[in-house]
C-alpha cells in the first residue's frame, strides 16, 4: 500500500477534499471548474489506488465510507502543507494576496463586517472567506486549520495558539426603560440579587464572565431563561422578562434610541478583551499579517464608536 499511495496526484486530493466537504461530486465539480464526469473519474482512479471505496451514496448526496474519513485527515495535512509552502514563497517577496479565512463568534456580527470591508478596501487584491460561528465552531476551525485566524474574546484553553489583543470588550447589565433601577446612580450589586435574568448559553464568553461578576458579587439571581443568541436576549428583555448581562459592543442602537438602558451598578461595566488569534504552529501569510496589523492600526477607534453613550 505504502508504494501504491505514491501515485495519487493532487489533483485527486484536491477534487477529494472538496466532494468530502461538500458531499457532491457536482459542487466539487462546480467549485474546481471541472466536468462531473471528470471529477468521478478521478475519484475511481484514487479508489483503485487506495484499494477501496471512498464514498458511497445516500439519496442524492455521497457520504464518506470509513476509508475516506481514514483519508480526510492525511489529505488536508497535504493540502495545508502545500498552502503553507506558497504562503512562505509569497512572503520572500513581500506579495499580499490569495484567500484569508477568518472564523469568528457570533457576537462580533456587531463589528466585524465593516471592519472586514475596511480591510477589503485596503487590500482588494485579498479574497476573504468568513465564518460567524459558535465559540466552539470556532475553535474547530482552528483546531482543523480550516481557519487562517480567528477573532473570538476568550482564546481557547485547550490548544496553544498565539492570542493577540486589539480591543477592549466591556460588559454590563441591560433592562427595559421603565425598570425600577432605570436612572438610579451607583447601585449595590445586592439590588439585582433577585432579579431575573435571560442568560447566554454556558460555554460563551459573555456567559463566562456573568457568572464572574456573579460570584465576585455573591450574586445568584434566577436565570429565567438562557438563550444562544443577543438579538433574541435584548427582545426578551424589552419584552419585560427580565434583565441580562451582555457585551455592550451589542446594545448601541437599542440604547441610542431608548428601548434598552444600562443599570449602574457598582463594578461594572466588566472590562475583557476582543483577540485576533492564529494557532501557535502556524506560519502566517503576509495576506494574515496585513489583516492583524490592520486589527491593531483600525479596530480600537472604529470599536469606540459602538459603544452606548
Amino acid at each position: 500500500m505504502p508504494d501504491a499511495l505514491r501515485h495519487i496526484t493532487l489533483r485527486q486530493i484536491q477534487i477529494f477534499l472538496a466532494a468530502a466537504e461538500h458531499s457532491s461530486f457536482a459542487r466539487a465539480a462546480q467549485l474546481l471548474h471541472l466536468t462531473q464526469p471528470a471529477v468521478s473519474m478521478q475519484m475511481s482512479q484514487l479508489a483503485d489506488v487506495v484499494g477501496s471505496a471512498l464514498f458511497e451514496r445516500q439519496g442524492r448526496k455521497i457520504v464518506l465510507t470509513q476509508a475516506g474519513q481514514t483519508l480526510v485527515p492525511y489529505a488536508e495535512r497535504v493540502a495545508q502543507t502545500l498552502r503553507e509552502a506558497g504562503d512562505a514563497l509569497d512572503a520572500l517577496q513581500g506579495l499580499r494576496h490569495g484567500k484569508l479565512r477568518i472564523a469568528v463568534v457570533a457576537t462580533t456580527r456587531y463589528f466585524a463586517p465593516r471592519l472586514l470591508a475596511m480591510f477589503r478596501q485596503e487590500h482588494p487584491q485579498i479574497e476573504l472567506e468568513v465564518n460567524i460561528l459558535g465559540r466552539e465552531g470556532v475553535i474547530a476551525q482552528l483546531e482543523s486549520n480550516h481557519a487562517d485566524l480567528a477573532i473570538m474574546g476568550r482564546p481557547p484553553a485547550n490548544l496553544p495558539v498565539v492570542a493577540e489583543v486589539f480591543a477592549r470588550h466591556p460588559h454590563g447589565v441591560i433592562a427595559p426603560p421603565d425598570h425600577p433601577l432605570a436612572g438610579k446612580k451607583r447601585l449595590a450589586p445586592g439590588r439585582i440579587a433577585d432579579e431575573p435574568f435571560i442568560a447566554r448559553e454556558h460555554g460563551s464568553g459573555t456567559r463566562a464572565a456573568m457568572d464572574q461578576y456573579f460570584a465576585e458579587h455573591a450574586l445568584d439571581p434566577p436565570i429565567a431563561q438562557e438563550m444562544p443568541s443577543n438579538e433574541s436576549i435584548k427582545q426578551a428583555v424589552m419584552g419585560g422578562m427580565g434583565l441580562a448581562f451582555i457585551s455592550l459592543h451589542t446594545v448601541n442602537l437599542e440604547h441610542r434610541t431608548g428601548h434598552l438602558v444600562l443599570l449602574d451598578l457598582r463594578g461594572l461595566p466588566v472590562m475583557r478583551d476582543w483577540y485576533v488569534l492564529h494557532r501557535a504552529t502556524r506560519q502566517l501569510s503576509p495576506a494574515a499579517q496585513a489583516f492583524k496589523q490592520f486589527m491593531h492600526a483600525q479596530a480600537p477607534k472604529y470599536m469606540k464608536t459602538l459603544l452606548p453613550k
